[in-house]
Formats: C-alpha cells, structure tokens, sequence
C-alpha cells in the first residue's frame, strides 16, 4: 500500500504547478494559496497540509508521513530537503530553508515519555544546508533565527528518554554545532561554530561557544545588529520587528551601529 501511495504520489509531483495544485484542493482536501509554484516534490501521507500564499517549493524534496504540515506564506524551500514523520510541521511565514537538510521524526520511537513530535520554524528562520533536524520531541526556533553554515545536528532523544529544544527569537547558530536533548537557548544569542550545547544556556544576548559550551561574554552592540537585522530583504518591516525589543528595533533596517550613530550625530 505505501509503495502504491508512493507512485501516486511521485506521479502527481511530476505535473506542473498549475495542474497539481487543483488535483491537492480536490482530491487531498490540501489548503493552498495564490502564488503556489511547487517542482517535483512530492506529498507522502502527509494527512493535514496547508500553504500560505506565495510559496515557492523547489524540485526533489520529499514530505512523507507528517500529520499536519502547515507552510506560511512566501517561504521558500531549496531542494533536497526531506521533512518526515511528526504530528505537526509548521513553517511560519517567509522562512528560507535551502538545501540538503533533513527534519526527521522517528515514527512509532520506543520512548518511555509521551512525546509531541511538532517541529516549529518561527517567522523569517533560515536553515541554510546539511543540518539535521530531529523533531521526534518538540522542537521550536524563534523567529528569525538562523542556523547557518552546514552540518549542525539537533537530538531530542537518547535511545529511550525524550526532551525539548527551545532556541530563542533572533539568534545565529554557526556550523557544525551539537545540540542536546532538553536544551534551550535564549533569545538574541550566538552560538559559535563547533559548539556542543547541553542543558539551559542564560542569560540573553550572549556569546555561547565551547564543548560544552558556556556563555562566554555579552554580545556588544555590532553583534546585536547581526542577529537582529532581517533575514530576507522581502521581510516586512513590521514582522522583522515584532520579536525585538524597544532598544534593537532599528537595527532590524539592517544599519550597521556605526552609521546608525554617524547619522544621528548629523541629524
């Protein structure tokens, strides 16, 4: 049966947008905006699926067995991407995931806790390329948030035992970090490459780095504008700004502190 499901499935993601998109309406039930461009990506068993409007899909990803997959408005998916598994999926508006990452829940995990398999991508998340994802417990990314550079690696389990991952609003985490299960990162924090990450990590606004990593010093103002400037040119000014606090706020235009000052002094 899931082969069967499976061709039908690989079938259908071979037409063009313009045809496939009404065939999801009618024949899956799916929600899908205006503006929907989708390649050869297609949707296995996924149960519940809705699209904002403005979404761009690449080719040769695959959504397979996810119960509820909810993609906002004008993100943009890369190809060679593989979401699977999970109760819920939800991709909030104007995220970017590029390429070759994989957001995997185990099905059926012989866990001894309840666990809530939902993967959260907070507005404007970047996940560039390479990184793995699992989401077989919760995990949330604050919006935008990036996880850069290439080889990252989230666990919410060991072998029986599941916990949670928060990361915070507006942080940047670097390539090739390790993040343990039950950890949290707080709001407006760089995680630097390398880094293995266990526990609660406090307070806001901070340098994290080490194995296992450690606050290493606060974030001084130029490194507060590269995690609070926009994520994609095309965000709007008020969603950039809506997880900031008063005192960053203009930094999310993208003005480097030192213009910022130069030009108030002109003023």
């Amino acid at each position: 049966m899931f082969r069967l499901k499976a061709l039908c499935a690989v079938a259908l993601a071979l037409l063009p947008s313009w045809l496939k998109l009404p065939l999801y309406r009618r024949l899956y039930g799916y929600r899908i905006g205006r503006g929907v461009r989708i390649g050869l990506s297609p949707f296995i068993g996924v149960r519940q699926c809705t699209i904002g409007d403005g979404v761009r899909i690449g080719s040769f990803n695959a959504f397979v067995h996810v119960e509820e997959l909810h993609i906002g408005a004008h993100t943009r998916i890369g190809f060679l991407n593989l979401i699977r598994g999970g109760k819920r999926v939800g991709l909030g508006p104007y995220v970017t995931i590029l390429r070759q990452n994989v957001f995997n829940a185990i099905v059926d995990g012989d866990f001894l806790e309840v666990v809530d398999s939902t993967l959260e991508l907070g507005a404007g998340v970047a996940v560039s390329s390479g990184h793995w994802l699992d989401f077989s417990d919760r995990i949330v990314v604050g919006a935008h948030s990036i996880i850069g550079g290439r080889n990252s690696s989230f666990w919410t389990h060991n072998r029986q035992r599941t916990r949670t991952i928060i990361v915070g609003a507006h942080c940047y985490l670097g390539s090739e970090i390790r993040v343990a299960p039950g950890v949290e990162v707080p709001p407006l924090c760089i995680v630097a490459l390398g880094s293995v990450l266990a526990g609660r990590l406090e307070p806001a606004r901070s340098l994290i780095g080490g194995n296992p990593a450690v606050v290493l010093r606060p974030l001084k103002e130029r490194d507060l504008y590269l995690v609070c400037r926009k994520t994609r040119t095309d965000l709007p000014d008020e969603l950039a700004r809506a997880d900031l606090p008063e005192d960053l706020g203009q930094l999310a235009a993208g003005t480097p502190p030192n213009e910022a000052a130069e030009g108030a002094e002109a003023i």
